[in-house]
Order: C-alpha cells, then sequence, then structure tokens
C-alpha cells in the first residue's frame, strides 16, 4: 500500500551524537491564543528525540514553524519566543533564543557557541521567504556549524519547504536521520497499513469529498470496508439519489462522487455509508434536534450520524484488526452532534484492546479522539492530518527521500 522507501531510513538513536550539533527540524506549530500556548502535545511529542540527543552527549538546535506569516520579516504574533519558554519548562534547562531571525548574525553564533547539552531553537522559519520557496542559499545558512540533520515533523513531510528538503540535501555526506515521532508515524502509517491484519477497515470523515478522493480512490480494493460519515456522506448520498436537505453538498463533485461509488462497487471493499442522521435547523448548539432517515428533509441539515448507522459502524470497527480513522462523524464540537463520533472512538478502544491495530489521523480527528479522553486508548494518533492522509494516497513525501536509507 505504501511506498517502502518511506519507512527505511536511518534514525536519531543510530548515530553517534556525542560532541556534535543536531539540527532537528520539528514540528512547533502549535495554537496560540492571546500570546499563550492553548495546547503544548506537540512540544511535548519532540521530547524523546531532543533527550535521545542530549543524553548521548550532543547540543541540538531546533527550528520550526508557526502559522502563517507572510514570510516578509518579524511578525511578533507567530514568534515562537513563547514555545521556548515552554519547552525550556518540559527540559528543566534554558533554551537559547537568539533572535528575531533564524539565519542571522546572532543566530549564527549561538549555533556556533553551543556545548554539549545545549538547546537552542531558531525563530520562525517562515519569517524568511526562503523556506517556502525551498531556497538553497537559505538552506545552507542553517548547516553552517551543523554535524547532523534530523527530521522530527512529519506533519510537514509531504511538503517541499527549504527546512523540509533543501537543507538535508545542503548536509552533502553529514547524517541525515529521522526522530523518534517521525520513526513512530512512519512505522504506523507505513508499516502497520502496508501488509495490514485482516478485517482491515478505514473510516473517513469530515466535511468535503475533495479532501479526500485521492485516498478513497487508493483504498478502493485495499481496505475491506470503508465506512464514510461526516458531510462528505451527503454528497456521495445525492450522488446516489438521497436527499440531503440543506446538509453541506460539495456539488461540483456529485458526477466524481458517483463515478467513485461506481469503482468501490466493482472492487472488493464494502462502502458503508449513514442511513439516520441527526439534524437540526442550524450549526450551532441549541438548535432543535431531530432524528432523520437518510432522505433528510428539505428544511434541516444532517449534522452528526444517526444513533443506527452509530451503532452500525460501532458494529464494524470492533471487529476490525486495522482501523485507520481520518474525519469525526459529524460536528463534533457541538453536543449533541458529538455522540456519532464518541461512538466510533468507543469502538476503536475496543478493537484496541482486543489486539487490533489502530490509527487516528491528525487534524480534527485528533482532536476529537483527546477531546474524548482517548488519545492514550488506540494504538496511534497522528501529528499530521495533510501527511497521513498523503501517505493513506501513496502520495509523494518528498522530505523523506532526502533522508539517509538504512
Amino acid at each position: 500500500m505504501s511506498d517502502p522507501g518511506h519507512q527505511s531510513r536511518n534514525t536519531i538513536d543510530q548515530i553517534d551524537v556525542d560532541g556534535s550539533t543536531v539540527l532537528v527540524r520539528v514540528d512547533f506549530n502549535v495554537p496560540m491564543q492571546d500570546g499563550r500556548i492553548s495546547d503544548d502535545t506537540r512540544i511535548l511529542a519532540a521530547i524523546p528525540t531532543i533527550r535521545s540527543i542530549l543524553d548521548r552527549g550532543g547540543s541540538v538546535v531546533l527550528m520550526s514553524h508557526l502559522g502563517r506569516p507572510s514570510g516578509k520579516g518579524h511578525e511578533p504574533e507567530f514568534s515562537l519566543e513563547p514555545v521556548a519558554g515552554r519547552l525550556g519548562e518540559l527540559l528543566e534547562t534554558d533554551v537559547v533564543f537568539p533572535s528575531h531571525d533564524c539565519t542571522d548574525a546572532a543566530a549564527r553564533k549561538a549555533v556556533a557557541d553551543v556545548a554539549s547539552g545545549d538547546v537552542v531553537l531558531l525563530e520562525n522559519l517562515r519569517f524568511h521567504p526562503g523556506e517556502k520557496k525551498g531556497d538553497e542559499h537559505f538552506a545552507r545558512d542553517l548547516v553552517s556549524d551543523i554535524d547532523a540533520y534530523c527530521n522530527d515533523a512529519f506533519g510537514t513531510a509531504h511538503r517541499a519547504d527549504a527546512s523540509m528538503v533543501a537543507v538535508p540535501t545542503a548536509m552533502g555526506d553529514r547524517p541525515r536521520v529521522a526522530g523518534r515521532l517521525l520513526e513512530r508515524e512512519l512505522r504506523y502509517l507505513g508499516d502497520a497499513i502496508a501488509e495490514p491484519a485482516t478485517p482491515f477497515t478505514a473510516i473517513l470523515g469530515g466535511a468535503k469529498v475533495s479532501d479526500k478522493l485521492k485516498t478513497i480512490r487508493r483504498l478502493a480494493g485495499v481496505v475491506d470496508t470503508l465506512i464514510v460519515g461526516g458531510a462528505m456522506a451527503f454528497t456521495l448520498l445525492k450522488a446516489g439519489g438521497h436527499r440531503t436537505g440543506r446538509s453541506l453538498v460539495e456539488e461540483p463533485m456529485i458526477d466524481e462522487a458517483r463515478r467513485m461509488i461506481d469503482e468501490l462497487e466493482a472492487s472488493s471493499t464494502t462502502l458503508m455509508l449513514p442511513d439516520d442522521f441527526v439534524c437540526g435547523e442550524a450549526p450551532e448548539a441549541g438548535t432543535p434536534v431531530t432524528t432523520c432517515g437518510i432522505d433528510v428533509p428539505d428544511e434541516l441539515m444532517g449534522l452528526d450520524i444517526g444513533p443506527d448507522t452509530a451503532a452500525r459502524f460501532a458494529e464494524v470497527v470492533r471487529g476490525a484488526r486495522t482501523v485507520v480513522w481520518n474525519g469525526p462523524m459529524g460536528l463534533f464540537e457541538v453536543p449533541p452532534f458529538d455522540a456519532g463520533t464518541r461512538a466510533v472512538a468507543d469502538a476503536l478502544v475496543e478493537a484496541t484492546g482486543s489486539g487490533g491495530i489502530t490509527i487516528v489521523g491528525g487534524g480534527d480527528t485528533a482532536s476529537a479522539i483527546k477531546s474524548l479522553g482517548l488519545g492514550d486508548s488506540v494504538s496511534h494518533v497522528s501529528t499530521g492530518g495533510g501527511a497521513s492522509l498523503t501517505m493513506l494516497e501513496g502520495g509523494p513525501m518528498p522530505a523523506l527521500d532526502t533522508l539517509d536509507a538504512r
């Protein structure tokens, strides 16, 4: 299913870092609220790789992006300075944050002066236009005085940004390895899916069919059962002749959805769609709620899968040996439209307890399962929504191709 080359990369634990300065591309693109970090999950996820280097006598230089600045210089609201503070608390050590630019004289001096056990965090890479452009000159500035490169940012592994591709390329014959987080992502999303235990079930949800069209086509004939929920189900149902009321439908995708359904029916994969919904007049708390059948009344919109569908989906998930889930079943942020997502999540936990491999894609799905307090009860919760979808699609992962093969 996945390119085996995605998995066979050298890792940080396989190289000698004693006395070395390791440049680590991490994903510190954390949510911020009023200048404060509202969720430090991504910082915590990088700690094992950082510790591996420090505990073995190395020094660490960290680089990351945060948000979507213009690329025209320092923008205070996108600064990584709060991240440096939180990282220092977690590591119980001082984290050097040298300047408001990742390659200026102060940043270069901080990197040149590091000693064993030191941690430096460079300012937001995307303040520099060279990051998004994949600029080679920018990359060469970043690798000056660096002994090894480590990629631990799975969430951007499908992008060709400078820190992901040009930087490891500029390393030449110096080591270029995967961090512990990236290694774990590749093991689950690559190895576990390449030769899955069966029955193999995929669950796709979210708003748009167009976002997951390649994934659906890739999974046809690979998974035993493909469950589709969330708003994207309405485009498929309308393609099948059902009434969808005021539910979200991608009208331009209806013909494509019809062809996709035909492809799935011609494959060995069983497609499961909802046959009842929890409906309301508006996607907001307090709206009057009713349960509808497969055809949604004209004045209502489907906002969650219904109880019969939730039970049917859950039964299949509980009996699966490998499950991949990407996309919630409804408007999970607004009760009571979280019930369908919760039912699937509970079934996923049961499948895990029965020895199944259960993998939750990043983004909204990861947020949903964590909000339900079940993040530690499945096999793996991915840190990268877009990257995990790209791997499921078998799409290009340019950052992985730059790392040293085993």
